[in-house]
């Protein structure tokens, strides 16, 4: 299993969101390694996106989403949790994916340990905060590379070319709630809204 290929993370946030579904997170710590196959993303774009965060511009917080397409954006939200995105690119442009849901796969003991033991499986990494505290995601891995460790991307050459992808619009904010930006693999257990509420 080799890294995801670079230029899967390179191009419009659209097609970087749908691409990221069926490929694996992984991350490594002197506690372990855990892994999850992506399962739920969305895009948030330069242009006409008052919910993206670069639409005000460049600042200290959002710099990283500006920069070189398959890096770690990743930010402080609610004051609670923190949020893991992939930047598209291309330099200067600021668009970049979240990562809302992953299926886990590896390390499941850690990441139990690390959500104080969830009652369900299901509930270790299904939303952006969730998963940010399974896989020990904080603001030390901004502007990471995703090509390498601690955390990086992996390519599943598997991926069944028959799974159902379905687009809707994006959940958790409170703008531009209608662009369907929102990309799940249907059938999945482990999105952050179950898929029977959409």
């Amino acid at each position: 299993m080799r890294y995801l290929r670079k230029k899967i993370t390179t191009g419009k946030a659209e097609n970087v969101a749908r691409s990221l579904l069926g490929h694996y997170l992984c991350r490594k710590t002197e506690d372990g390694l855990v892994k999850g196959m992506i399962v739920e993303t969305e895009a948030y774009l330069s242009k006409n996106d008052q919910a993206c965060h670069a639409s005000r511009g460049k600042t200290r917080r959002n710099e990283t989403m500006f920069g070189e397409a398959g890096k770690a954006y990743i930010y402080f939200i609610y004051g609670n949790y923190y949020c893991f995105n992939v930047v598209t690119g291309p330099i200067g442009q600021g668009e970049a994916v979240l990562v809302r849901a992953v299926e886990p796969l590896e390390g499941l003991d850690l990441m139990r340990e690390r959500r104080s033991y969830p009652e369900l499986d299901r509930d270790l990494t299904n939303g952006p905060g969730k998963l940010c505290q399974a896989f020990a995601i904080d603001r030390t891995l901004d502007g990471h590379e995703l090509w390498q460790e601690p955390l990086y991307l992996k390519e599943n050459s598997s991926i069944n070319e028959k799974t159902e992808v379905k687009a809707t619009p994006r959940i958790g904010i409170s703008v531009a709630t209608s662009k369907k930006l929102r990309y799940i693999i249907s059938g999945s257990n482990y999105l952050s809204r179950r898929e029977s509420l959409e």
